[in-house]
């Protein structure tokens, strides 16, 4: 059966209107290599509807489909598959190597495709400096942001904690009367008291009661509401 254009719900353009948005943050971290193409089979002939990095195969919003997106279409919808990984190369004959994802919207109809193309010739210098900061000023000035990967929550809140403690208990600019208050503070900012129980975990783990926890809490509320 050949594929083709489908009538958007709304549902289905807010989909892929948040699949939009998330292509600027792929090519933040992913960097130039990587051309990234948002397609809406609403229409075949404007398919693009965003792409990053489109100068890989000299596209832009409003280029249509290929040939190969509309064979790989029909296989993902008689499979009932999601995504396809295979190498191929651009108008210039340079390799690419390729995949594209499915994006199903209501009904689980296929509304949309996200592919992606690493350029394999980019230069080893040109993949380095997609890992390293901009300018060597953020290097020295830019913290490194910390990130709790745990196996389940309590895990994930005793671990927040032990490094929240460690970094206010090494600042000597916080009084020892105020350690505590600023760890509740640091929690609160990192969204910890958002979980289930962590007032009596916390409590716990800081020697304190809940209604202290709780009276520092609603100080920072009021702070917010100001």
């Amino acid at each position: 059966m050949k594929p083709k254009e489908i009538q958007l719900t709304l549902i289905d353009k807010q989909i892929l209107k948040s699949y939009s948005e998330l292509l600027e943050g792929l090519k933040e971290y992913l960097g130039d290599g990587y051309e990234i193409v948002l397609h809406s089979l609403e229409s075949f002939e404007h398919s693009v509807i965003n792409i990053v990095n489109g100068e890989h195969t000299g596209r832009k919003v409003g280029a249509p489909i290929t040939d190969r997106a509309l064979e790989m279409l029909n296989r993902l919808e008689d499979k009932g598959e999601s995504n396809e990984t295979y190498f191929s190369t651009n108008t210039k004959g340079e390799p690419l190597k390729s995949t594209t994802i499915a994006i199903r919207g209501e009904n689980n109809r296929i509304i949309g495709l996200l592919c992606m193309n690493y350029y394999m010739n980019i230069s080893f210098n040109d993949f380095i400096q997609s890992f390293i900061p901009n300018k060597p000023k953020e290097i020295q000035t830019t913290r490194p942001v910390t990130e709790t990967f745990a196996s389940n929550v309590d895990e994930m809140i005793l671990s927040t904690l032990e490094y929240v403690k460690k970094e206010i208990y090494e600042d000597s600019s916080i009084s020892f009367s105020n350690k505590n208050k600023a760890i509740i503070s640091q929690l609160y900012d990192k969204g910890i008291f958002q979980i289930k129980d962590s007032v009596t975990m916390i409590a716990a783990q800081l020697g304190i009661s809940k209604n202290t926890v709780y009276l520092h809490l609603r100080n920072l509320q009021g702070l917010e509401n100001k």
